[in-house]
């Protein structure tokens, strides 16, 4: 049986909530359209929101260095850039790597970043094409991690486990590897939503699948609550692909995180459903939290 729970708005007005990430007693999320790096702080039951930078080429991803140091994938000019508090400097380029904006990161214990991409057909850009996930090492040394994924999204890298998962928004799948310092391997998929299209027409596959996955967050059980840029809640999975729980938001969810001093908030990014709406001139997208049984990883 699935548990159901429902999710309340902690923060309205933005245009597209992405990446979030909690780290330091905040959650840090970026708002694409504004071009903003937000921190929400836990307030009476709400939030009080500060805007700790902004970022021309649009933020995406967000993931910190074993010192503490905020790094930012910059979504148009497809570039890893680093925070110190101070100013912003561009820590790789990853534009002779990839097709498409820059996308969700996340960081291993040594300071190596995993950066997905949108990857789409220079030619078509409705179109998804196979891309890569980019590895940077903190001394921005760009390379190839893994090839043939299909907009890679939400990234999770389990080191006790040695496994690294990546969410295949359009293949409607989450992907995970074997990893061991930095290098991934033997390939397979760890839940499948729905089938592989095959081709990968967004308009189209957004309409013919089952779910979109988008953002993604592992529990210290070892399992993950997926985000679903198409559905209208988010869902915890186990690794035999059975949802377990399910938490209601009445809107499409983009990202996840856990947090909270117990680190049993579930914060959750939602905006209307992907295709349905354009957050560059409308900012409906909402943060949401829900308190959930077990704790982050």
């Amino acid at each position: 049986m699935t548990l159901t729970r429902t999710a309340e708005v902690v923060a309205a007005g933005y245009t597209l909530l992405e990446g979030p990430r909690w780290h330091d007693g905040a959650l840090w999320v970026s708002d694409f359209f504004s071009h903003r790096v937000l921190k929400f702080l836990p307030s009476h039951g709400g939030v009080e929101v500060a805007t700790v930078c902004v970022v021309e080429g649009q933020p995406s991803g967000l993931g910190f260095m074993p010192d503490g140091e905020l790094r930012i994938s910059s979504m148009l000019d497809r570039r890893l850039l680093s925070w110190d508090g101070d100013k912003l400097q561009v820590v790789a380029d990853l534009s002779g790597f990839v097709s498409g904006p820059a996308n969700d990161l996340a960081i291993d214990s040594e300071g190596r970043a995993f950066v997905g991409n949108f990857g789409l057909n220079p030619a078509r850009s409705r179109e998804a094409l196979p891309t890569s996930l980019l590895r940077v090492d903190p001394s921005g040394v760009v390379s190839v991690a893994a090839e043939d994924v299909v907009f890679p999204n939400g990234i999770v890298i389990d080191e006790g486990a040695g496994l690294l998962y990546a969410a295949e928004t359009y293949r409607s799948r989450i992907t995970v590897w074997d990893y061991a310092q930095g290098d991934l391997s033997n390939r397979r998929s760890w839940v499948e939503f729905s089938a592989d299209p095959g081709a990968y027409d967004i308009p189209d596959t957004t309409v013919s699948l089952n779910v979109l996955p988008d953002g993604i967050a592992q529990d210290s059980e070892r399992q993950m609550w997926v985000a679903d840029a198409k559905g209208h809640g988010v869902r915890r999975v186990a690794a035999d692909g059975t949802t377990t729980e399910f938490v209601e938001t009445g809107l499409s969810t983009y990202a996840v995180a856990l947090g909270g001093d117990d680190g049993r908030d579930l914060y959750i990014c939602c905006a209307p459903p992907a295709e349905s709406f354009d957050p560059a001139r409308e900012a409906r997208s909402v943060l949401m939290r829900c308190r959930v049984d077990v704790a982050a990883a």
